[in-house]
């Protein structure tokens, strides 16, 4: 790098996890220790930075609660809103609307497609195949759950369902291509018009979508138009017997509508990686309802994860640095 050109400010949020993505770019870049759980992650002037180009950083309960209004530093023409902004996570409805707007935002789209899309599929098979309620513990349990299977609720096989996938991007895409592989037919809604791709067939809104299903994954981002989608009037006009998976935001559903919809049967069951709030209130019915199976919001969890986001931040970095678009930009205006 030539001697007249300053290395560019990164202020980091997401601390060691990332030190070996940035530290392959040595003089180009002067990253500065920050933290998303500050009182005030976007306040440069706590963390001595006089100027960021780049802000990496990812949910946190202090982005949650930003001001509405965009910090003075942030504003247009002054030096202390970054260029550009990396995000961790594939959702940024946790982020206020200022920091998405007037600036560069990419987010981390697909790094845990793959484990999201596992984690439905042992949803689904575990609903099919009830190989958690299956556990004797001695030889007449053994005997009774062996006859019961066999003469009264033979378990379910995933050959021949339906799964609707409500949002077809990454995770979309990863949860149809394994459903595919169990004999499942596949149809999908999103919210741009498009023909099929092969692995789902499509279809025109989320209430026809849930008619059809025996199994309605919802991986839709969390915006203005998609709160509270999963409403009672989708619900009410579902299959009968629905199993719901929601590995994408708790308020897409109407908790009170979805809880009813249980209570009656025309749900059948529900796996809720995700709730609003997180965690439920102590004594909320989903944590002992019997057609609830509730997981802390650890279905993107997997090995590759942590990988898959440094090397797509790396390969951000260096198109950042040569002029080149960037990976996975968010769109402000549709709010993913």
């Amino acid at each position: 790098m030539p001697a007249d050109v300053s290395p560019l400010v990164v202020v980091n949020h997401l601390g060691p996890e990332v030190g070996d993505a940035l530290g392959r770019f040595g003089g180009r870049l002067r990253v500065v220790a920050g933290s998303r759980e500050a009182e005030a992650p976007w306040d440069w002037t706590a963390l001595g930075a006089e100027r960021a180009d780049i802000l990496l950083t990812g949910p946190s309960r202090n982005w949650k609660q930003a001001p509405t209004e965009q910090p003075v530093a942030w504003a247009s023409g002054c030096p202390g809103g970054p260029l550009w902004v990396q995000i961790a996570s594939a959702g940024v409805d946790g982020f206020p609307s200022w920091l998405l707007r007037g600036r560069i935002v990419t987010c981390g789209r697909g790094d845990a497609a793959a484990p999201i899309a596992e984690y439905v599929l042992t949803a689904l098979l575990l609903r099919a195949k009830r190989l958690d309620a299956l556990r004797p513990t001695g030889p007449d349990d053994w005997t009774r759950d062996a006859v019961a299977t066999r003469d009264v609720t033979p378990l379910d096989s995933l050959q021949g369902q339906v799964l609707g996938v409500a949002g077809y991007g990454a995770i979309g895409r990863a949860v149809a291509a394994r459903a595919r592989a169990f004999g499942l037919r596949v149809l999908a809604w999103r919210r741009g018009a498009w023909t099929g791709d092969g692995l789902a067939e499509p279809v025109g809104s989320l209430a026809e979508l849930a008619a059809q299903v025996d199994h309605l994954v919802l991986a839709l981002p969390l915006t203005p138009e998609t709160a509270g989608c999963v409403d009672a009037e989708v619900l009410a006009g579902a299959r009968p017997g629905l199993h719901l998976v929601n590995v994408a935001r708790g308020a897409l559903i109407d908790h009170a509508a979805l809880l009813s919809a249980l209570d009656r049967g025309q749900v059948g069951f529900a796996t809720l990686d995700v709730t609003s709030p997180e965690p439920l209130p102590a004594g909320h019915p989903f944590y002992t309802h019997p057609a609830v199976r509730l997981t802390p919001h650890i279905s993107w969890s997997g090995p590759a994860v942590r990988a898959n986001f440094a090397r797509k931040l790396v390969e951000n970095i260096e198109s950042f640095l040569d002029g080149r678009p960037l990976r996975d930009v968010v769109d402000a205006t549709r709010g993913y």
